[in-house]
Order: structure tokens, then C-alpha cells, then sequence
């Protein structure tokens, strides 16, 4: 099992929390909770945050390995594990590969990450959830769908919105990209 879906289950056993109820209080589905109670794979990052919210946690409390109070640092030359989250409608493996920038950061209320899309991609479904979004393009073109428009940003561009709206973020055209995306989600 992931150490995400593990930190899931800890936390919904202390609640003494069932599949049920946590369903219901992430607007997901009792058989999606289960397939991400007993999968090693990790939910999607919409999920994540609908789990979170259910729970009454941070997302970070997902992301976290070891706390530091003080500032996180991150050298270029550290090697990062990347997390790549699930589509929240199937098992398949998302098309974004996501470093977090602040892993260590206890008590933080936004999620930075570095984020590597893979070409090819467009065919995943859009997703909603509490809060805002913000992404820089730091190599590459990307394509962002948000409600029903469509904006190509290419390296230098950035953008910002609220993730209440269905969105979905992908490469543009058959190429690869880079960004920073930090994610805010309300407690």
C-alpha cells in the first residue's frame, strides 16, 4: 500500500469512520473509496483533496514525511521521489508526475509542487474541488481546459483560478512540459 492510503485508513480508523461516511463526506462513490483504501496506487489529486476535507485534515497531512517548523529548503541537487496521482475515474496512471516542494513543512497550508507533464496526454477527464490553483510554465507549452474555455500557456506564462471549476491541465500538442503548480485547499 501506498503511504497515502495508509495514512488514509490510520486516520479513518481513529475516527472509528467508515467506507461509508467517508464517501459521503468526500462526494465519492463507497466502491471509489474502497479502491483507494486497498489499492497501492495513489488517488487523484481531486479525490485527495475531497478525502482531506472529509477527514478534517491538510492535504499535506498526505504529502508529509518529516516535519520542520522553520523554512523548507530544496537544492536542484537533492533527489526527489515524484508522487503521480490516478484519474479519480479509473486506475489508470495520470499524465503529471508531481515533486513536492515542501513535503517537510509542517502546518502549511499550501501545496508547491514541481510538476513534469508527459506528451500525449488530453484523453484524462477534467476535476473539481475546494479552493485555488496556481501554475507557472517553466519549459514547454501546456493547455489548460477551465469550465468551457481552453488557454495555451507557453514558458514564462502563469496562471491562476479557482479549482471549483472543472479543469484539467495537459502538454500541448505531443510535447513535454514543466511547471510549478502550488494548490491551495481551505481546511
Amino acid at each position: 500500500m501506498s503511504a497515502i492510503t495508509e495514512k488514509i485508513k490510520m486516520i479513518t480508523a481513529d475516527r472509528n469512520m467508515s467506507a461509508e461516511e467517508l464517501a459521503v463526506g468526500a462526494g465519492l462513490t463507497v466502491d471509489q473509496v474502497n479502491r483507494i483504501c486497498t489499492s497501492d496506487i495513489i488517488p487523484s489529486l481531486s479525490s485527495l483533496i475531497k478525502i482531506a476535507r472529509a477527514l478534517g485534515v491538510r492535504l499535506g497531512t498526505f504529502l508529509d514525511d518529516s516535519e520542520e517548523m522553520g523554512p523548507v529548503i530544496n537544492r536542484h541537487t537533492d533527489s526527489q521521489q515524484s508522487v503521480t496521482f490516478t484519474s479519480h475515474q479509473t486506475n489508470n496512471n495520470s499524465h503529471m508526475d508531481f515533486f513536492s516542494l515542501a513535503a517537510r513543512k509542517a502546518g502549511r497550508n499550501m501545496e508547491p509542487f514541481l510538476i513534469n507533464l508527459q506528451s500525449g496526454t488530453g484523453k484524462e477527464n477534467p476535476s473539481s474541488h475546494e479552493g485555488e490553483e496556481f501554475l507557472f510554465v517553466l519549459e514547454g507549452s501546456i493547455v489548460v481546459h477551465y469550465g468551457t474555455e481552453k488557454y495555451t500557456l507557453n514558458q514564462g506564462d502563469s496562471i491562476y483560478y479557482d479549482s471549483i471549476v472543472d479543469h484539467l491541465v495537459t502538454a500541448n500538442e505531443q510535447s513535454e512540459a514543466k511547471i510549478i503548480g502550488v494548490v491551495y485547499s481551505p481546511a
